[in-house]
């Protein structure tokens, strides 16, 4: 296992691909680890060197008691950066990762060459669906065991799946599976993940955003209601935005092959580029 000690925690993170490419972070989303990037992973390494960290509150990375911050998680990020001599990379956050994703390019953008936000949000009450993302997170914390019954399955696995690819999933898939169940979250730090994500708003933020950015999204989201794509992109100067047609929340997972031209089309048009000097935004 490969850890990185800071921030009063252990962080565990991966690198994959050859170690003088460009860099990509890969941050995931509430309650997923690493693992979660299979689909991912393996094309971005024939060209790319690709860290993808454990936040904290999952997998292989500590789980302290809450409260957590969006902007603790991204110091995290930094960390792992750093343990692995990495001065910037290009980041790609998805969902919660996403939120940590902006708030790394706002707090930190020395360390930010390019950014892709994925099936997320700006938070707070200018956000699409902003009350019923505060009440999940309310409710959560009723929650006694991280046993889920199993038609409230059923009903998580529609939120990120279309019907078609449940009956008939992908290896990664199934991969990623495998290793939720072998390093699963902890009931504390998923609640504290959620207390995070409920208090995240970069809204009035987001232009100070210096960094080349692609938002990608499936548009029947509706568990990070995909109006916010729309909204980041509108909001963060000179963003692209791309929406994949009829995909839910795990779009990556679903249509990879099609997820993943996108990506690497973006990081080619970016490759080699500097990340803005700190302190750079946009008026």
């Amino acid at each position: 296992m490969t850890i990185a000690h800071a921030n009063g925690i252990d962080i565990y993170y991966e690198e994959h691909g050859p170690a003088d490419a460009d860099p990509v972070l890969l941050i995931m989303g509430l309650g997923g680890s690493a693992a979660a990037w299979a689909p991912q992973i393996p094309a971005l390494a024939d060209r790319y060197h690709v860290i993808a960290l454990d936040n904290r509150g999952v997998g292989r990375t500590s789980k302290p008691a809450g409260p957590y911050t969006i902007a603790q998680m991204a110091e995290d990020a930094v960390a792992v950066l750093d343990a692995c001599g990495v001065a910037s990379a290009h980041v790609i956050g998805a969902s919660m990762g996403g939120m940590i994703a902006q708030e790394l390019a706002l707090r930190r953008p020395e360390r930010v060459r390019s950014l892709v936000l994925a099936c997320t949000t700006p938070g707070g009450p200018h956000s699409a669906s902003y009350e019923r993302m505060v009440e999940r997170a309310q409710e959560a914390q009723a929650i006694e065991s991280l046993e889920i019954a199993p038609e409230r399955m059923q009903e998580m696995m529609l939120e990120l799946f279309t019907p078609e690819f449940i009956a008939s999933p992908s290896a990664s898939f199934m991969q990623w599976v495998g290793a939720s169940l072998q390093y699963p979250p902890s009931l504390e730090g998923l609640r504290a993940q959620l207390d995070a994500v409920a208090a995240h708003d970069t809204y009035d933020r987001l232009p100070q955003i210096a960094a080349p950015t692609l938002v990608i999204a499936g548009d029947a989201d509706t568990l990070v209601d995909a109006r916010n794509a729309p909204i980041l992109a509108a909001r963060i100067p000179g963003a692209e935005l791309r929406l994949f047609p009829k995909l839910r929340h795990g779009f990556t997972a679903e249509q990879p092959e099609q997820v993943n031209a996108v990506l690497l089309d973006f990081l080619g048009r970016h490759a080699g580029a500097a990340a803005p000097a700190q302190g750079a935004a946009h008026a």
